[in-house]
């Protein structure tokens, strides 16, 4: 890659590169390529990790028949998604470290599309990397970003690294 004009600082008088990444195969196939961006423009990376809005809806109907039973699933599936997610932007975190690159996370819960267009809005970061589209033959879920609605809401440049 050749070497770009420098980049303009975001609101912390710095310049950050935003890396849609919550672990699935996909970001990890964005992130080599948000780190290396990131090196290029001198950019910190900015996790951002969305928790999407469907798993409230997983009340485990078959099991529980009371509020109390329910509330306690609840508080099961939020904690096994907190330790989920602390554990991705940990080794994301890591692997900054390693390449010098500072590392800063955000994690949301909510529509993923939203949730990104959202943080460009909140930290003006200098560019936005995302993984590709999963091929349907790979298991997974279906959480995708609404790449339309997301063109449309962005006012940096999106970067949709190849599944390769």
């Amino acid at each position: 890659m050749a070497e770009t004009a420098p980049p303009w600082p975001d609101r912390e008088g710095g310049v950050s590169l935003l890396l849609a990444h919550h672990g699935t195969a996909g970001a990890r196939r964005a992130e080599p390529l948000a780190l290396e961006l990131a090196r290029l423009q001198g950019a910190r990376v900015c996790q951002l990790l969305v928790v999407p809005e469907f798993w409230s809806e997983m009340l485990g109907d078959d099991w529980l028949n009371n509020a109390s039973t329910r509330d306690e699933f609840g508080a099961y599936v939020e904690k096994l998604l907190s330790r989920e997610a602390a554990r991705e932007i940990q080794g994301v975190r890591e692997r900054c470290q390693a390449a010098g690159l500072e590392h800063l996370s955000l994690l949301r819960q909510g529509d993923p599309t939203d949730a990104l267009i959202d943080c460009v809005r909140e930290i003006q970061p200098v560019m936005v990397v995302i993984g590709p589209r999963r091929p349907a033959h790979f298991p997974g879920l279906h959480s995708r970003m609404r790449i339309p609605e997301l063109l449309r809401g962005l006012t940096v440049p999106l970067v949709i690294a190849p599944w390769r």
